[in-house]
């Protein structure tokens, strides 16, 4: 008993020896304060604190912004989720009544009214069975998602990192100007050192690695960046450097979307001229390239804006200025001249308008566009280079579509036009009373696209390109380039597999037959075997 009364009694002397400590402390730091000058206060808003305090706020701003994302991911993966499971539950019970059918009994048949007309078809259980696993490996495939880790940002806004890694196996018969996705046909005589009755072999080459990135919203405008890569830019001086692909720029582009209007600017393909054949074999450059199709990768700076015509209906024009190419090879590895295009002091210039229709929940899509550039050879020697173009994309149904595209142009070459000739000359490229012309030209190409299923796809293609044969002629003494090309027909088919979300397979058959001014055609057959995987 003594001893717990001695405890209770330390304890409750320590309690008010406690007390009258902190408010002694207290007492003392408050006359402290009433006595200090105002100066003392000072350091409390040094700017090494307000940095601090902003440098906290930012961190909260960036916290909630981060619960703002994780709450719509958890958002998706629950509605993605449930799905999923209303899915299962429909799939068992279509499942259940087939279960007696399979064991040998026969399902109970319902008796029909002999007067009621017959009518559509009704889909069979096996086809809503097929439907069902083929929505259900979609949705899980977007609840996967959710999981994966995301690729951090130097800011806080977010960066998509996409790609394919392409490996094509191919086999030539004849003698192209390129193996892996040739877009011409050479003379056996100029490689007679490389003619053989078939070439084979495989290339990752045309594999593409992807970056996007979606910043915040400037006027209204929600902006973007767009940059794209491949393994298309030469071969290291390496022994088997044949199989070790340089890096290069694709495309490049900043984007600035409103509501109706768009404004680009950077590396991107021909807005003029924007659809281009289906093809897994040649996604280096565009299938067709040389054989009606016209291309390239320009810098360039233009405007799109969008007028609704009514509730199915759009009409939109787009204007711009590109960099004026014409298919120069670069001088040196580094140093870079100006492009005879470029010479003149003066962009290309371009237009295309284009209508669009909906309808039978189909896209009808007809555009016309052109361009107008000036290029100088050197010397003052200049002339206009110019271009009208035609294009089009006309579904019939669900399974059919149509696409194809024409153009009429003068010195083209480095729009991909002429197969690759530009300029023709009268006399001696050094001299400078040598006069140079805009070679003519004309091609297009046309694509029919049949689905057999939403991933399983045929397309059935030809193009032609066929410079002025007249004026090659005219002055064929003098002629720039090596070869005179006359014309390039190229068609093609293949069929594309898309066997999940990310894997594809696709064989492709491409007969090219290419000629040259008086000395006949050259043909050749290229075959290739594609097997990528999208990321």
């Amino acid at each position: 008993m003594q001893g717990r009364a001695f405890r209770k009694f330390l304890r409750s002397a320590c309690f008010l020896a406690g007390s009258f400590l902190v408010c002694a402390v207290t007492g003392s730091g408050q006359e402290l304060a009433r006595l200090a000058p105002p100066e003392a206060s000072a350091p409390a808003t040094t700017p090494e604190i307000r940095a601090l305090s902003e440098l906290i706020q930012e961190m909260q701003s960036q916290v909630q912004a981060l619960n703002s994302q994780l709450s719509d991911m958890r958002t998706e993966q629950k509605r993605a989720s449930e799905e999923t499971r209303e899915l299962r539950r429909e799939l068992d019970l279509l499942r259940a009544p087939a279960a007696p059918a399979e064991a040998g009994v026969s399902p109970p048949v319902a008796k029909s009214s002999p007067a009621a007309p017959a009518g559509p078809q009704e889909p069979t259980t096996s086809d809503r069975l097929s439907r069902l696993e083929e929505n259900l490996d979609v949705l899980e495939g977007k609840v996967n998602d959710q999981y994966q880790t995301k690729i951090e940002s130097g800011s806080k806004y977010r960066v998509r990192f996409s790609g394919i890694a392409l490996f094509n196996l191919y086999e030539n018969r004849g003698t192209v100007e390129n193996q892996d996705f040739p877009q011409l046909v050479e003379s056996p005589a100029s490689q007679a050192l490389f003619v053989s009755p078939g070439s084979f072999g495989g290339s990752l080459r045309q594999s593409q690695i992807r970056v996007q990135a979606f910043g915040p919203e400037i006027a209204g405008a929600k902006t973007s960046a767009d940059v794209a890569f491949d393994f298309a830019g030469g071969f290291p001086d390496v022994p088997n450097g044949a199989v070790m692909g340089v890096v290069r720029l694709r495309t490049g582009t900043i984007r600035l979307d409103w509501a109706n209007t768009s404004l680009v600017g950077g590396q991107d393909r021909l807005f003029f001229a924007p659809l281009a054949p289906t093809s897994i074999a040649t996604l280096a450059v565009p299938a067709l390239s040389y054989a009606g199709n016209l291309w390239a990768w320009a810098p360039q700076l233009r405007v799109e804006h969008r007028f609704a015509l009514s509730d199915s209906s759009t009409l939109s024009i787009q204007g711009g200025i590109l960099d004026s190419l014409t298919g120069d090879v670069p001088l040196e590895g580094y140093g870079r001249y100006p492009s005879w295009g470029e010479e003149s002091g003066q962009p290309v210039y371009a237009t295309r308008i284009a209508w669009s229709h909906r309808a039978f929940d189909q896209n009808f899509t007809f555009g016309a566009g052109g361009y107008y550039g000036r290029q100088d050879w050197g010397f003052n020697r200049t002339f206009d280079g110019w271009g009208g173009t035609l294009d089009a994309s006309i579904p019939f149904g669900k399974r059919f579509e149509f696409t194809g595209a024409f153009y009429r142009a003068r010195g083209s070459g480095g729009f991909g036009g002429g197969i690759g000739q530009t300029a023709l000359a009268n006399g001696g490229f050094f001299d400078p009373a040598t006069r140079f012309l805009g070679l003519d030209s004309m091609g297009g190409w046309a694509q029919l696209k049949f689905k057999l299923r939403p991933n399983f796809e045929f397309n059935g293609a030809l193009g032609i390109d066929a410079p002025y044969a007249r004026e090659l002629r005219q002055f064929h003494s003098n002629s720039i380039y090596g070869d005179s090309y006359t014309r390039n027909l190229s068609p093609m088919a293949n069929f594309i597999y898309q066997i999940r979300s990310d894997i594809l397979i696709s064989t492709e058959y491409r007969w090219l037959n290419t000629s040259i001014l008086d000395s006949g055609s050259n043909r050749a057959s290229h075959i290739n075997l594609s097997l990528g995987y999208l990321f």
